[in-house]
């Protein structure tokens, strides 16, 4: 075993340290490979940056921050990557038909547009433009209460419409 006195601890330190880490990882991974993996990558990266390690300091805490550290980074790359294989390039290749939500698109206009001016109103405030209740009551100069009923009805009569179309 190489002695790694000059660079802050040694290896029968780092090595006591191993249940515990093991222990750690688990807290990531459910895995056992993911967990050796992890516990592997970060006794890996102690000994590469055992420079930096300074006498002490509690070697355990030092030793975790690098596990968390490494977990993260990885986790987030691997949220960047994409996974495919043989089943997902059919999925890629085709996509489902647009022409349905086209047609019920044109449906909800022609209901939308049917509605009464109050309902209608409101629909485009809040459902369309994504304003607060109470931003709406303040455009159309009535009460919240006013402006949740006629939406509601307006959702009803949406709702009746589109089912018998």
């Amino acid at each position: 075993m190489l002695d790694n006195r000059a660079n802050g601890f040694t290896d029968a330190e780092l090595l006591e340290h191993l249940p515990a880490l093991r222990r750690f990882a688990r807290r990531f991974h459910n895995s056992a490979n993911d967990v050796d993996d992890l516990v592997q990558e970060t006794v890996a990266r102690a000994i590469a940056h055992s420079g930096h390690f300074q006498r002490g300091t509690h070697l355990r805490s030092w030793l975790f921050t690098i596990m968390r550290n490494t977990f993260c980074t990885k986790f987030k790359i691997s949220k960047r990557e994409e996974v495919g294989g043989v089943d997902d390039s059919a999925r890629w290749a085709s996509s489902p038909p647009s022409q349905d939500w086209e047609v019920r698109g044109h449906e909800l206009e022609k209901a939308i547009t049917a509605l009464p001016e109050r309902y209608r109103a409101v629909v485009d405030l809040v459902l369309i433009q994504g304003l607060s209740y109470e931003r709406a009551a303040e455009r159309c100069n009535v009460a919240i209460g006013t402006i949740k009923s006629r939406i509601s009805r307006a959702r009803e009569r949406l709702s009746v419409a589109l089912d018998e179309e």
